[in-house]
């Protein structure tokens, strides 16, 4: 099932890369693997057997001397069902069964780099793989830790875990957590706080194992981001000093290779690319809204009604994605969620396209006639809409939506802020007023900050640009440990 270890290239560095299995992680990482492999590094990439398929687009453009692949048998755990792979197959709530998992790998990885001919300097894995770096450690290598979240997020979540801050009153899901010691002084409620942090808190037993793995992750030995000096310097160099070393290395945003955006992305979807871009070439410029939620979102049926009727009401031109419930996801009447209304359709006759499943987003945003992105944050979602130029309306969930949410509001100004949360339902009035907003002369301020920051970041990733250089001395890190590993890991 493996091709790992067979005619790995000679004399060429050798890199384990290993990415969690989310369309939102594993995609960036993937990136990242062809940037390495283009700079000549030999890389063997871990994944389980349904998550093959995934890579087929970037084991076809290089050579098996440059790039590998280990298969490993996904471990069995009794929260996941039986044949779920990755997290967009998971029931909600996966992630944490999830991350345990797949610490059931540290042994058959161990065995694998022993018996082979010419095992990797070092581990690049994500960072949700915390456990590598134990693993690393055992091995007398480095691990390198993949973020695919910005480093405005780990600002916050080092605090979170190094110093366990509780609330004085247990029960008030409002009660504010300041973060003095980070830049720009954010304070956020509790129960915006990362969900696995909460669960620590309120004494979950696996908690323990997954405090560990953040705490392993500062502990490593370098940081990659997928990010830009530009939109995070002022973090970017706070963790430095936290950490008290320079392997932090911003190498975003990572974009499609060959900035194809075309190439398939992660799942199939209702109506082709093709017809996507037929139907936003009839419209005029900066006039469509985009909308959507991520590959892990699905809306309760009553918020698709609210958002339905705002973009009915709104009269203007749309493109929605919409992640119909899978895998025990449902509504709290205890059907499917995620369904759309019954006769939007029809009712908004051309005015707008309504995608099941996958939409090919970075085409969608960076096509000239979307003019605003509704969108939770994720932080993919985030850095494809920057490249694209386009402001956001942000409507965070969880995880590090809500700290991305206000790094763009608060911050950059290129985002407005809708509502939070995946209980709210927003106002339809309301809701189709922001969006029709977002299209017309208001917004004209917000979308000359949002094409500033696209000639950043566009920039950073040119050569001689502060992303290119950080790939770069990246690159010259992992080709130096050939020669003096033990010198250089900790």
């Amino acid at each position: 099932m493996s091709n790992a270890g067979v005619g790995v290239g000679r004399g060429r560095t050798h890199i384990l890369v290993f990415p969690y299995p989310a369309q939102g992680h594993l995609i960036p990482l993937l990136d990242l693997t062809d940037q390495l492999v283009r700079r000549d590094l030999t890389v063997t990439i871990l994944v389980t057997p349904k998550n093959v398929p995934i890579l087929n687009s970037l084991l076809s453009r290089h050579p098996s001397t440059s790039i590998q692949t280990l298969v490993l048998p996904f471990p069995s755990h009794p929260s996941l069902p039986l044949g779920v792979e990755n997290m967009k197959d998971a029931p909600e709530g996966s992630f944490r069964p999830m991350m345990l998992t797949l610490n059931k790998l540290y042994h058959p990885i161990l065995h694998w780099f022993h018996s082979h001919p010419s095992p990797p300097v070092a581990i690049i894995s994500d960072f949700f793989l915390g456990w590598t770096h134990h693993l690393a450690c055992q091995l007398g290598i480095p691990r390198i830790v993949f973020y695919t979240s910005g480093a405005v997020n780990l600002s916050v979540t080092n605090f979170l875990w190094r110093d366990l801050p509780k609330r004085d009153d247990p029960n008030d899901p409002n009660f504010p957590f300041s973060f003095p010691k980070v830049p720009n002084s954010p304070i956020y409620p509790w129960w915006q706080l990362t969900p696995i942090y909460r669960s620590y808190v309120q004494g979950d037993p696996d908690s323990e194992f997954i405090r560990d793995g953040f705490l392993a992750n500062l502990a490593s030995w370098g940081i990659v981001f997928n990010s830009f000096n530009e939109l995070e310097g002022v973090y970017l160099n706070h963790i430095r000093e936290e950490l008290g070393h320079h392997r932090i290395w911003a190498v975003g945003p990572l974009l499609p290779p060959d900035d194809d955006p075309s190439s398939e992305r992660g799942g199939s979807n209702s109506v082709g690319a093709g017809d996507v871009m037929s139907w936003l070439d009839k419209c005029e410029d900066h006039t469509v809204v985009y909308v959507c939620f991520g590959s892990q979102v699905v809306l309760s049926n009553e918020q698709m009604e609210a958002l339905a009727a705002a973009l009915e009401i709104s009269r203007c031109r749309f493109v929605w994605c919409v992640k119909e419930a899978s895998g025990g996801s449902t509504a709290s009447t205890g059907g499917a969620s995620g369904v759309v209304p019954s006769g939007f359709e029809e009712r908004v006759g051309g005015r707008g396209l309504v995608i099941r499943g996958w939409a090919p987003q970075v085409l969608i945003l960076r096509h000239r006639a979307v003019g605003a992105f509704l969108t939770h944050c994720g932080w993919n979602s985030v850095l494809e809409a920057l490249v694209a130029g386009v402001p956001m309306l942000a409507w965070p969930m969880g995880a590090d939506q809500f700290i991305n949410a206000r790094l763009l509001v608060e911050e950059k100004g290129m985002a407005v802020k809708l509502c939070e949360g995946r209980q709210v339902t927003p106002n339809s009035t309301e809701l189709a007023k922001t969006i029709a907003e977002s299209v017309g002369d208001q917004a004209k301020s917000m979308r000359v900050r949002a094409m500033e920051t696209r000639q950043a970041a566009l920039h950073a990733i040119k050569q001689g640009g502060t992303s290119f250089k950080d790939l770069d001395e990246l690159v010259n890190e992992l080709n130096g440990l050939k020669f003096n590993i033990k010198s250089r890991a900790k």
